[in-house]
């Protein structure tokens, strides 16, 4: 038995069981617990997602799966539910990313660091603009996703935290102290964050950037600014027309397409196959970009290994400061490699010859 392999009619057959004998004996009867993630909707109803998958392998495969065989997450369960062509809805909303934290902490900001109620204009105008933002998949978002009554919750979960706030907080998150802290220490430059994210939004630029091949943001690929800017960055860098200037102006200026970090050169070790390639990075940060053009001055040729060493971790480092870590790290090597031979040559001398 393959798992996963359910079809239509399977799952429609687990939906008629489910109908006829109740949801409590549905799931008693095969030993699944309520769904905690995803349910599928059939006909305008809701079903336990893991649970209907697992018995709909019971008339394609002679015997239901298990609940401990596999899981009701978007790789298994979901997944296998919406290949075979049925809707399937989170069952809570996801958690706040950044870009998200970012506008509601400018709302709150702009209220004089205090929470807003549900029926504020502000906050309905705020619900409705983080509902177009292509960040979240549609099966992630239930009919609750960042209503006003949950934007209005965030906005106190910022104003709560902030360092005069005299009261408990609420819970929150460690980001939205993280984007709060950011305001207090850069305010001008964090409101023009907001602003673009909500410009690129409205004018729909924002809204049709898919997400790259490296958007688990996490720790490890980051920026201050969010995920849809850092979209916007990727994008321009991955631009082939200006990559194509940029390598043509260094080359008629007689320079080498080596990395302006690192100094690595593709063709010198490569050979042909390394010729004319290196990639390109955006030296100005995602907010003082902005929405002009970018402007070949505004690149830096730089190897892959260097690109992604300068987009690991916020604040992103110059080409030349990445170069100056470098240098500095060669340099201790160096000091300490010297030190150990110095060390060496000591036990050398003070060992006598046999």
């Amino acid at each position: 038995m393959r798992k996963g392999a359910i079809t239509q009619g399977s799952v429609l057959k687990a939906i008629a069981e489910y109908d006829q004998l109740g949801r409590d004996e549905f799931l008693t009867k095969y030993g699944f617990a309520e769904a905690v993630e995803y349910v599928v909707v059939h006909e305008g109803r809701q079903y336990d997602s893991k649970a209907i998958a697992g018995v709909a392998h019971l008339w394609d495969h002679g015997r239901p799966l298990k609940p401990g065989e596999f899981s009701g997450g978007k790789d298994h369960a979901a997944a296998w539910l919406k290949r075979a062509g049925f809707q399937v809805k989170a069952v809570k909303n996801p958690d706040w990313a950044r870009d998200e934290i970012i506008l509601a902490c400018q709302l709150v900001m702009e209220n004089g660091w205090k929470g807003l109620d549900a029926q504020d204009a502000r906050v309905v105008e705020l619900s409705a603009l983080l509902q177009l933002l292509p960040i979240h998949a549609e099966a992630e978002r239930n009919e609750k996703f960042r209503n006003p009554n949950g934007v209005a919750r965030k906005t106190f979960d910022i104003a709560t935290r902030h360092p005069e706030y005299q009261g408990k907080p609420t819970k929150g998150g460690a980001l939205d102290v993280a984007v709060l802290k950011e305001f207090l220490a850069r305010p001008e430059e964090m409101t023009w964050v907001a602003q673009l994210i909500r410009q690129g939004i409205v004018t729909g630029e924002l809204r049709t950037l898919a997400p790259t091949d490296d958007e688990e943001f996490d720790d490890d690929y980051s920026a201050p600014e969010g995920r849809l800017l850092m979209r916007r960055h990727q994008a321009r860098e991955r631009n082939k027309s200006l990559r194509k200037k940029k390598i043509a102006s260094v080359l008629r200026r007689g320079g080498r397409l080596e990395c302006e970090a690192c100094g690595f050169d593709f063709e010198g070790v490569y050979g042909d196959r390394g010729a004319g390639y290196i990639e390109c990075h955006h030296v100005l940060p995602l907010h003082v970009a902005g929405e002009g053009r970018s402007k070949l001055s505004d690149l830096a040729l730089i190897c892959a290994n260097c690109h992604r060493m300068i987009h690991r971790r916020a604040p992103w480092p110059t080409p030349g400061e990445l170069r100056a870590s470098i240098e500095q790290k060669h340099a201790a090597d160096r000091r300490a490699a010297e030190v150990l031979a110095r060390r060496r040559r000591a036990a050398d001398v003070q060992t006598p010859n046999p």
